[in-house]
């Protein structure tokens, strides 16, 4: 799509702190973090929806192990998600911990690489 930031973010046209890249999917740090390590993960393809694209579950797959890393880099219990769509019009996921938790929520590549390391 056109206009869409997240196919923008993806095509190299606007940057981002990539923590995750496959053939399919890209994880990048949100720009307006609620807490250090704030990931989007997207479909490299552009959807509306997280509901039409194909395979979810390997979508899911992917969520799941840049959630696991993000609670090691970050030395957090637990890792939030959340699902809605309204904000850009291309499926995305975010996943983040607790807004509370200590640490630079603004300090982007830092906590990218901190998420990168603990995928390795």
């Amino acid at each position: 799509m056109e206009d869409c930031i997240f196919c923008k973010i993806v095509k190299g046209e606007i940057p981002s702190y990539k923590v995750y890249e496959d053939a399919k999917f890209l994880a990048f740090l949100d720009i307006n973090p609620l807490s250090p390590g704030h990931t989007q993960v997207i479909p490299k393809t552009h959807y509306h929806f997280v509901w039409d694209v194909p395979n979810a579950g390997e979508y899911f797959e992917v969520v799941k192990k840049v959630a696991l890393a993000q609670r090691k880099a970050f030395n957090q219990e637990v890792v939030w998600s959340r699902i809605t769509g309204e904000e850009v019009p291309h499926a995305h996921i975010w996943i983040f911990t607790d807004p509370k938790s200590s640490g630079n929520k603004n300090d982007f590549k830092a906590n990218a690489e901190k998420i990168r390391k603990e995928l390795n």
